[in-house]
């Protein structure tokens, strides 16, 4: 385990502590290259370019796995896909799995949590008050609610959770529901008849104002909010519909389902939603500051797998494109380098390992992710010659250049050079054998632990 982090030092019952608050922002479902970095899409988020500039971005960042409680389900045990034992959305975390959250905990740090935590995807038992299972899984203090879907099919007559709770309580429950039955499929792009305080982005990032604002100032604290935007369906407030209207997008790839101009309005709404939470990260920053704590904090902003807005002919994640399995990755905060911009290949896996790195926690039994402290820090290089990410049969595997799928498909294995072929459209496994046979046994080396 590395040092403690350096930095502005805190005072914790009486002992001096130099370890870093922690903030994970963790949107759901936001591909990789729907940000203002990205040359040709006219998406605006200056709080995002703003933390890069004072700290690092990784440009080819991918998922362990490119589905909702795999995905959080790595990142909570620290552990490739393979040995996550959350197989896909039909499972819950295991209750004797321990968590990084569990030992940041431990080690001090007062641990918060809100919006969808997605551990329990199977049950979906989230309490009224988002509370029931904060021992369990290490937190401190949670407000745990339901993903978008799963909050308007559990809870049309009686909530289960604490944003339909809340909108049960303001009778705006019944519009909601109703909203959402007629979103079928990705066209629908007209307002939600929600207010913008109702609207369960603006409901989380809320709700995590009041968690920091109760975090004691004694103590580190780390916190990681679970946005549900910007996932489908697109329901965008009237107040953010005026900005993205008449920006012009790029076609979807391959996607013939709907017409241009209808391709246009899903663009722009989905790109409304990733400006609302470049609104709350700047909210979020400023909040931080208020406290006088931003020069002591460790800002990460990711997610849990990325959307393929129709590319390919396909909407939505599980699939090994990069669209799906992609993500941004940006970090800012004590000791982090500014202005740095990493390349090679970058896993959320490697974040579990990180936060234990900068909060001097015990590592997390077999866990197979590495800190990125050093990447961080301008004090490395590239810690993985290669990233996986998979889902049920598939598995790919990518070294920053060249990326091999496997069990995707009618082909046995595909090839792709990501830098010559950035859209994934020719295949070059058949001409490139040597290349395809060297990451296919990476592929081979994930084998399942026990554990």
């Amino acid at each position: 385990m590395a040092a403690l982090a350096s930095g502005p030092l805190v005072q914790v019952r009486g002992a001096v502590d130099a370890r870093p608050n922690i903030l994970l922002f963790f949107p759901d479902q936001w591909r990789p290259d729907w940000t203002c970095f990205t040359p040709g899409i006219d998406v605006r988020t200056p709080n995002l370019e703003r933390l890069a500039g004072r700290g690092v971005r990784f440009t080819h960042a991918v998922v362990p796995s490119p589905l909702c409680a795999p995905s959080r389900a790595c990142l909570a045990a620290g552990r490739e896909y393979e040995n996550c034992r959350v197989a896909s959305n039909q499972f819950d975390y295991p209750a004797d799995a321990p968590t990084v959250y569990g030992r940041l905990r431990d080690a001090g740090y007062h641990v918060m949590g809100c919006g969808k935590l997605d551990l329990h995807k199977k049950a979906k038992d989230w309490g009224l008050d988002g509370r029931r299972r904060m021992k369990e899984w290490g937190f401190s203090d949670m407000i745990d609610n339901a993903g978008k879907g799963d909050a308007v099919n559990s809870g049309v007559v009686t909530p289960k959770d604490p944003y339909m709770a809340m909108l049960h309580r303001r009778n705006l429950a019944a519009a909601h529901v109703q909203d959402f039955r007629r979103r079928k499929n990705y066209s629908v792009t007209s307002p939600t008849p929600l207010p913008d305080d109702a609207y369960c982005d603006n409901y989380v990032g809320s709700n995590a104002m009041e968690l920091l604002g109760r975090a004691p100032r004694n103590a580190p604290w780390f916190m990681a909010i679970n946005f549900t935007g910007p996932h489908a369906p697109m329901d965008i407030t009237a107040s953010m519909e005026p900005a993205v209207r008449g920006r012009r997008f790029a076609p979807a790839r391959g996607n013939k389902e709907f017409d241009a101009a209808t391709h246009e309005r899903i663009r722009q709404n989905y790109t409304a939603m990733v400006e609302n939470l470049d609104r709350w990260l700047g909210r979020m920053v400023d909040g931080i500051r208020s406290r006088g704590e931003l020069e002591r904090t460790l800002i990460v902003v990711s997610s849990d797998h990325g959307e393929m807005l129709g590319d390919h002919g396909l909407w939505g994640k599980s699939v090994p494109w990069q669209e799906s399995i992609g993500v941004p990755l940006v970090a800012a905060g004590p000791g982090v380098k500014a202005g740095r911009v990493v390349n090679g290949p970058a896993t959320t896996l490697d974040l579990t390992a990180t936060f234990l790195d900068y909060g001097g926690a015990e590592p997390l039994p077999a866990m197979e992710s590495r800190s990125l402290r050093a990447q961080f820090e301008g004090r490395g290089k590239a810690r993985r010659e290669f990233v996986r990410s998979g889902l049920g049969p598939w598995r790919t595997v990518t070294d920053g250049r060249y990326k091999l799928m496997t069990g995707y498909g009618e082909k046995p294995r595909r090839l792709f050079d990501l830098r010559d072929d950035p859209d994934e459209e020719r295949d070059i496994a058949e001409s490139k054998p040597r290349v395809a046979d060297r990451l296919e046994k990476f592929i081979r080396s994930a084998a399942p632990r026990s554990g």
